[in-house]
């Protein structure tokens, strides 16, 4: 039996790289990125540990800055003023998740848009929308580079994605309206209609971004199907994604693994949006 290609995003974050240290030592100076992470999050220290290592083998200075886990709203906004106001910081990332009480939404708003490498400012996020991006959602570029190493054609192509989050679903559909595909977007409401599997049936390419294990069934997949799963869960000591995989493997043309999917590929994708910041920053 046929089995889907793996799209594996370590392969093409390793073509990134390549490219991004030719970059950073065009720049003569070492980009500077400042990571905020407030409290001690597993995950988030774990993710930090990741960006560190990259960063120091692309010659990139990581600048991290651990703050209490009682730290206010308040507090964090004029922590990311600091930054803002350091003119040898030239990238911001604040690490999710954060404390209770802290919206991350609001606090990309005090990022300045210059140094918002998450690509989360509303100004980053409105150039998206009218074509003229520079830098834009990490995760949400990751999942068109491996679209793009496919070599599949998006033109008119039946694109669902399954998720609306500001993060993910909505730039990603401006990305992919860029690309002239037909995109369709599917949240929580789809699912409550009845609607879901019969929009997931019809897709040439399926992304899914809920954090929903086993949400999107294998036989639902369309014959010959492009499958990027970024979801993330924890299942019976298993890391798996939101569609089931065996099954979907056995009817995509490509799908993502999960682990090892579109996660190799955002902290690469980050490191991109630094040196584009840098070269924002110098215009």
């Amino acid at each position: 039996m046929r089995l889907a290609k793996l799209l594996e995003g370590k392969v093409v974050a390793d073509k990134i790289k390549e490219t991004l240290k030719i970059s950073v030592q065009a720049l003569k100076h070492a980009p500077v990125m400042a990571s905020v992470l407030v409290g001690d999050n597993s995950g988030a220290l774990a993710y930090v540990k990741v960006q560190s290592k990259i960063a120091q083998t692309l010659g990139i200075t990581y600048q991290l800055h651990q703050l209490p886990q009682d730290t206010s709203e308040e507090e964090l906004i004029d922590f990311v003023l600091k930054l803002n106001a350091d003119s040898s910081v030239n990238g911001i990332i604040v690490q999710v998740p954060l404390p209770r009480g802290i919206d991350y939404m609001k606090i990309c708003e005090f990022i300045l848009p210059s140094k918002d490498i998450e690509g989360m400012h509303p100004t980053n996020i409105g150039k998206v929308l009218f074509g003229k991006a520079r830098i834009a959602s990490c995760t949400a570029d990751a999942v068109m580079e491996l679209l793009n190493s496919t070599g599949a054609d998006l033109y008119g192509k039946e694109v669902v994605i399954v998720g609306h989050s500001e993060i993910i679903g909505k730039p990603l559909a401006m990305l992919l309206l860029e690309k002239f595909a037909t995109v369709t977007i599917c949240h929580i409401a789809t699912s409550k209609a009845g609607k879901l599997e019969e929009h997931v049936r019809r897709a040439e390419v399926l992304i899914v971004a809920v954090g929903q294990a086993g949400l999107i069934k294998g036989d639902w997949i369309k014959e010959g199907a492009i499958v990027v799963d970024v979801g993330i869960n924890r299942l019976n000591d298993k890391i798996v994604g939101d569609v089931e995989f065996e099954q979907a493997a056995k009817r995509a043309a490509y799908i993502t693994p999960v682990p090892g999917g579109v996660g190799p590929l955002t902290v690469a994708i980050l490191m991109r949006n630094l040196v584009e910041a840098v070269k924002v920053q110098r215009t």
